[in-house]
């Protein structure tokens, strides 16, 4: 089932870290010569093939078919990686079932969203790093906040704490545009790639408390 693809091929990407899926989005984006941000079935799955991952033919069709819901032939990778970084339930309703065979399949029915206590968990974090307060994390936020001393390279005397502090802001910002800042929405999808691996709740908040000390 085209369900069971899309579980496959998020833990192919999530087997690679929790930037795992935008790394398959950086593929996308590169392949997206006119900027269009949309891709055919030989772009998409060629798309899979140069980043790595690999479900077979016959269910990136099924994945595809799932996504093209106007049956144009293409699809947005944008809003296809988001549905990507949604997590899984472990049962499938059967009014689920019947919407897979309808072309416009609203793929949510599917993957609910992360819970209230999970996005709460992480916009308290987000908070916690953005002192300013401007909706937006930046180095100066940072300082105070996250320490640098204990950076390998920051010890060996390779990196300034400045350079640590880029590095750190690096791990969560777009990869598409490393621009030193992080928004709210850019460290949610960093965490989306985190809770799609993570079953229980209580342990993805009890981790996010105990890593960011909230």
């Amino acid at each position: 089932m085209a369900a069971d693809a899309v579980h496959e091929l998020r833990q192919q990407c999530l087997s690679r870290g929790a930037a795992g899926i935008k790394g398959l989005g950086r593929t996308f984006r590169i392949m997206d010569d006119d900027g269009s941000k949309s891709l055919d079935f030989q772009e998409f799955q060629k798309g899979l093939e140069n980043y790595g991952v690999s479900v077979g033919k016959e269910k990136a069709q099924q994945i595809f078919a799932m996504m093209d819901k106007d049956r144009s032939g293409s699809l947005n990778f944008e809003e296809f990686l988001e549905k990507l970084r949604v997590r899984r339930t472990n049962t499938v309703s059967p009014a689920a079932e019947m919407c897979l065979l309808q072309a416009d399949c609203d793929v949510s029915v599917l993957q609910p969203p992360m819970s209230s206590g999970r996005t709460q968990a992480i916009a308290q974090a987000f908070q916690k790093l953005d002192k300013t307060g401007d909706g937006v994390v930046t180095v100066e936020d940072l300082q105070g906040v996250y320490n640098s001393r204990h950076h390998p390279k920051h010890q060996s005397g390779e990196w300034t704490e400045q350079q640590v502090f880029r590095s750190f802001l690096d791990s969560f910002d777009s990869p598409y545009e490393k621009d030193g800042k992080v928004t709210l929405e850019e460290f949610v999808n960093y965490y989306s790639g985190v809770s799609a691996s993570v079953d229980s709740d209580e342990y993805f908040i009890s981790m996010m408390k105990s890593a960011w000390k909230l």
